[in-house]
């Protein structure tokens, strides 16, 4: 194993361009959210050391560092939503709000001593499987370098998707994502319209609506919306969680066992779920009383079949006089005008979009080329898939989490996560089993065949079968976000590698001589 940062070639020569020295690392971690972290703190358990974490921005936080609009906060309780090796005792609420969350992600950063591994304000611009020496070569917006391995951990929800509206260019006022919050711009006495009502937007609505002159929420599609049962954690509680940590692990094991038991209505028996339909239009009778604004704001797809959303506060706001709802999308924008599908008009000062992310055509995938020169999304092309989620045929030895069907519909991603690190952690431990300079290669047969089980179990989810159109499924209607099983159905499926599933990859003899070289060299 390199344990030890060294300089070697790792660039092939091609259009002339020389070859050249270049930072040589054994892992390179793409992104600082959960994910990034998770990757860095496993790979230091593992003995990996010889590893850099590349951030584009300035901090860690990842989505929780994006995401900093008003009432931003998380819809799984605390207490899962947090790795089972550095559990919080001190969770101030049930379900914690951004800022407590970004502030737990800086503490894992301290506490396993990350940050001398973390490169900040670097971007990756371009990954380049150089074959040759069985390595990629990577460029950033601060410098170059190469990695035996790269763990991408960019995630789903971190490039804002903002709809093509015919006008929008020329609208006068302000305009910005929900994950590109505007903090210097103040929303008092404005006119405002929201666009979308996605998870960001129902926590948006009732944090701004008291502030502003008139709010106009442009609705394409409403969300079914159940109550959020949130209350302060108390100090007993919290005490008792610090003295007795076996408390908060049957706090979390409890969370999780429920949510595990839900997972058959949603991927076996989506008729089970019409009892919990009645219970989400209960909760919007108690507040919405006007009978034409509860028509609109009433589903016509079953319950789940989009992220059920948890708001204790949504209905309420929208119950208020100066708030409007337009039950059409945003078709136009025309001075400071914007018309719906519907023809319906408003005049607003500013315009906020939840309209969510690119999911299911990530940017990153357009930085990523593989052993045939081809992109990760030209491979993607028709659709993602990744084996056990992680790897993709003709990426040798790079690996995502959070990818192609490993997304839930009701429980905490972070459990999804830490299955992914032991995947990771077996990955790097084969590696070196096999000595030498190698390669694992994801088999194109071993990729189809896991993706061929799991579309087939994803015909009869209430995802595939609910009558939605969601951010789950990409542009043709196939569902490559979400995992149709139990979280540990998935730990059990990532619990190692299977050499069976890969290619090995070898580089020529005198290359790897030459690499041990450099490495003696550099030990010296």
């Amino acid at each position: 194993m390199f344990t030890g940062m060294v300089l070697v070639v790792c660039g092939g020569v091609g259009m002339g361009e020389r070859e050249h020295e270049r930072e040589h690392v054994r892992v390179a971690v793409v992104g600082s959210g959960f994910g990034g972290l998770g990757a860095a703190v496993r790979l230091r358990r593992e003995g990996v050391t010889d590893f850099v974490v590349l951030e584009r921005a300035s901090s860690v936080g990842g989505t929780w560092r994006d995401n900093s609009y008003p009432g931003c906060a998380c819809d799984v309780p605390s207490h899962l939503y947090s790795f089972s090796f550095a559990p919080n005792p001190d969770w101030p609420r049930t379900f914690s709000g951004q800022e407590h969350i970004r502030a737990y992600l800086e503490h894992v950063t301290d506490t396993f001593r990350l940050r001398p591994h973390i490169r900040f304000d670097s971007e990756v611009k371009r990954m380049t499987w150089n074959a040759e020496r069985l390595c990629w070569d990577i460029e950033t917006s601060s410098g170059s370098l190469s990695a035996d391995i790269v763990v991408s951990a960019t995630g789903p929800l971190s490039d804002p998707k903002v709809p093509d509206i015919p006008g929008l260019d020329s609208f006068p006022g302000k305009v910005f994502h929900s994950a590109r919050w505007d903090h210097d711009y103040d929303l008092r006495g404005k006119r405002v319209a929201m666009v979308g009502t996605g998870a960001s937007a129902i926590q948006i609505v009732p944090a701004v609506q008291p502030e502003v002159s008139r709010l106009t929420l442009f609705q394409r599609t409403p969300p079914w919306v159940m109550p959020r049962v949130d209350r302060a954690i108390s100090d007993a509680e919290r005490w008792l969680h610090r003295q007795l940590p076996f408390t908060s692990q049957l706090r979390r094991g409890l969370l999780w066992g429920i949510r595990e038991l839900q997972v058959q209505a949603f991927t076996k028996r989506p008729n089970e779920l019409g009892f919990v339909e009645q219970l989400a239009k209960r909760n919007m009778a108690r507040a919405i009383k006007d009978p034409a604004l509860r028509a609109k704001l009433t589903p016509d797809y079953r319950i789940g079949c989009k992220r059920i959303l948890l708001s204790s506060e949504y209905y309420p706001a929208l119950a208020q006089p100066n708030v409007d709802v337009v039950a059409s999308g945003l078709a136009e924008v025309r001075g400071s005008t914007l018309v719906a599908a519907d023809g319906s008009e408003a005049e607003v000062d500013a315009i906020v979009f939840g309209t969510g992310f690119h999911v299911t055509d990530m940017p990153i995938a357009e930085r990523v080329v593989g052993a045939d020169g081809r992109t990760l999304a030209e491979s993607w092309k028709g659709g993602m898939e990744a084996l056990r989620g992680a790897c993709a045929a003709g990426f040798p030895n790079w690996m995502t989490i959070i990818g192609p069907n490993t997304g839930l519909g009701n429980s905490s991603m972070i459990l999804m996560i830490e299955s992914q690190l032991n995947y990771l952690a077996d990955f790097v431990r084969q590696v070196d089993v096999l000595g030498g300079r190698v390669a694992l290669d994801a088999r194109p047969d071993a990729v189809r065949s896991w993706n061929h089980r799991v579309q087939e179990r994803m015909k009869r989810t209430v995802w595939n079968t609910g009558g939605c159109t969601s951010w789950y499924l990409d542009a043709s209607g196939r569902n490559t976000t979400i995992w149709p099983g139990t979280t540990a159905e998935f730990r059990r499926a990532t619990r190692r590698v299977d050499l069976a599933e890969y290619d090995v990859l070898r580089a020529p003899v005198a290359e790897t001589e030459k690499a041990a070289g450099q490495k003696a060299g550099a030990d010296a």
